[in-house]
Formats: C-alpha cells, sequence, structure tokens
C-alpha cells in the first residue's frame, strides 16, 4: 500500500511509448519526446507521490551498454524504493537482466506497441497497471505489458503477435 512518505519514481529511457512526429521536418520518422507519463498523470490526477525524470530518450535498439548501465546505476542510487521504467518493448528484457541485481527495490519496466499519443495506444493502460502491480509485488524487476505482469526472467515478446507472453511452458 502506498502511504503518504512513499514515492513512485517514473523513469523514461524511450522507446515508442514517448515517440513523437519530429517538429521540424515533414516526414514519417519519429523523435523521443517528452514523457508520455507526464501527460498520463496529468491526466488522470493521482493521489499519490511520485516523481518523474527523463534519463534517455532512445529507442531501445539504439540503446548501448553504457546506457543500461547508467539505468542500472540510476535505479540504485536513488531513494525511492518504488520504480516504474518506459522502455521500448525491443530490448526491454535485456535492460530487465542487468537491473535483476538490484534486489531492494521494486521495479517495473513498460512500454507500449504505439505512441502514447496515438489515439488507439495502450499506453495508459500499461502505465496504469504498472501503477497498480508496483504496491503489489515483492521486491524484484517485473514487466508490466497488456494488463499483465511478468517476472522479468518469465515472459518474453512475441514475434509473431509483438505483445508479451509467459515463457514458462505448463
Amino acid at each position: 500500500m502506498i502511504t503518504t512518505n512513499t514515492k513512485i519514481l517514473f523513469i523514461q529511457t524511450g522507446g515508442t511509448i514517448d515517440k513523437d512526429y519530429p517538429k521540424k521536418i515533414r516526414s514519417y520518422g519519429f523523435e523521443i519526446a517528452n514523457p508520455a507519463v507526464e501527460r498520463i498523470i496529468t491526466r488522470v490526477k493521482p493521489t499519490f507521490r511520485y516523481r518523474i525524470i527523463s534519463l534517455l530518450r532512445k529507442d531501445s535498439l539504439d540503446l548501448t551498454e553504457k546506457d543500461r548501465e547508467l539505468i542500472y546505476k540510476t535505479c540504485l542510487k536513488v531513494p525511492e524504493e518504488k520504480i516504474i521504467i518506459t522502455h521500448g518493448t525491443d530490448t526491454m528484457i535485456k535492460t530487465a537482466k542487468q537491473l535483476c541485481a538490484i534486489k531492494n527495490k521494486s521495479i517495473i519496466m513498460t512500454g507500449s506497441l504505439l505512441p502514447e499519443k496515438f489515439y488507439d495506444s495502450e499506453a495508459m493502460f500499461n502505465i496504469g497497471c504498472a501503477v497498480g502491480a508496483i504496491n503489489l509485488v515483492n521486491k524484484g524487476v517485473y514487466i508490466a505489458m497488456s494488463g499483465k505482469i511478468f517476472l522479468w526472467n518469465r515472459c518474453k515478446k512475441s514475434p509473431k503477435t509483438g505483445r508479451f507472453v509467459s515463457s514458462i511452458v505448463n
């Protein structure tokens, strides 16, 4: 349960969730804009305390090991114990693998298949799911996508659908 002293930290690293059309040129390309979570939070007017930092603005395919180290060190040094990271879905699990060495915090990674600015994007849903889950999960690293919460090492992105699915065979 969130108390008045507990704060959720949102960290922007980029990815589709934060993409927007370029302002200066006419093209079909995208640029990473301000954190999508800022727009979402403004709309929903939450009753919990939070902080948002824009750490990186990269497509996840462009993230380097140095970038992942920065994400890791940032999570390690911040005082918040509840962290939600917006991240591109293509390499989300790779970053989560590095973060799993952090044992004293709950970290949930989320993103979206379409930019938050698109009408039919699931970005707001995924952020809401992550916020709800951060209050219930144990310490560790999780993925919140499409209404499901996965342990980082128990899911994969389906190449067929682009959605995250369980990697555990029953």
